[in-house]
């Protein structure tokens, strides 16, 4: 049986039951909002920099994120995926609890990996929700937006070779290992996923 995506309110719930809310703009469809079991998804915006400024600044979750970022470098950051956003339809949604309590970041973003254009899935959790299943559940809903709604040919996640928790998140959401390489001067994995049709 065929399991097919069916609307709702102003979006669509899919096949893998995740709500999806959409705004068309020319050709282009921006999913805006999605929602898992536990967690809101919202586009990322101006409004987030303070919760990702707090979020940067913890040591303990950089700390495979390339360090601390400071407040300036972090609003840099924040307008360099919200203009991901404006050429790409997609990119890193701000992630809530269902209580509203800001839980991290997590998206689908162009990455240039040895040289070539790659889309990988990311996400980054408040320490405090750690081990709690979130990022293999986010994983999984990144993983459906990019293959089945966006039709992406094939995800990867890229991580630290050192970061074994976000590896078995990868590998739990079906990603293969690829590769050990190096980017920005750290050892890291990359994992991938393809779209089966």
């Amino acid at each position: 049986m065929t399991r097919r995506a069916k609307h709702w309110h102003d979006g669509i719930i899919n096949a893998c039951g995740i709500k999806i809310a959409t705004s068309s703009n020319a050709a282009t469809v921006f999913i805006d909002h999605f929602s898992t079991d536990r967690l809101a998804a919202e586009r990322l915006r101006g409004e987030h920099l303070a919760d990702l400024t707090a979020l940067h600044l913890d040591p303990e979750v950089s700390r495979f994120l390339g360090g601390v970022r400071s407040a300036e470098t972090t609003k840099t950051y924040l307008a360099t995926n919200m203009a991901h956003w404006d050429q790409h339809g997609y990119g890193l949604w701000a992630l809530r609890t269902k209580d509203g309590t800001f839980a991290g970041r997590a998206g689908i973003r162009h990455i240039l990996v040895d040289g070539i254009d790659e889309i990988e899935i990311a996400y980054t959790f408040k320490r405090d929700l750690w081990g709690r299943g979130l990022a293999g559940e986010i994983a999984s809903a990144l993983t459906e937006i990019g293959l089945s709604r966006l039709a992406l040919s094939s995800l990867i996640g890229l991580v630290s070779v050192e970061h074994g928790a976000s590896r078995r998140v990868l590998e739990k959401a079906n990603y293969l290992f690829e590769k050990t390489t190096t980017h920005h001067g750290e050892a890291v994995v990359i994992y991938r996923t393809r779209r089966s049709c």
